[in-house]
């Protein structure tokens, strides 16, 4: 998994990273396709915002979250994240087991 940080009038700190990185291996623990995962992160005046899009083996995911504090705009995006995550490996497995379930009998 790729991950790639970036903030928009703000300095990512170590601190930052570390929080972001170790939240976003939450993800990765309930879906092994993931890709890769853009997060921008930025300050609007007394909003913290906090965007991320995951590129997961053919879609792409796209959350958005703001925030007074941005650890918790960070925690609300990844639960919103992990909610989409969950929901589409749900569709995969559905669509892999009506797949299977479709056999022909041949005479």
């Amino acid at each position: 998994m790729n991950l790639h940080l970036t903030g928009h009038h703000l300095e990512i700190t170590p601190a930052i990273r570390d929080y972001a990185t170790g939240k976003f291996g939450k993800i990765k623990r309930h879906f092994d396709s993931v890709i890769d995962v853009n997060i921008i992160l930025s300050v609007e005046k007394l909003r913290q915002k906090a965007e991320a899009t995951v590129h997961i083996s053919g879609k792409n995911v796209f959350v958005e979250c703001e925030d007074e504090n941005l650890y918790a705009a960070i925690d609300t995006l990844v639960d919103k994240l992990d909610r989409q995550v969950m929901k589409h490996k749900e569709k995969l497995s559905a669509r892999r087991h009506d797949d299977s379930s479709k056999t022909v009998a041949v005479e």
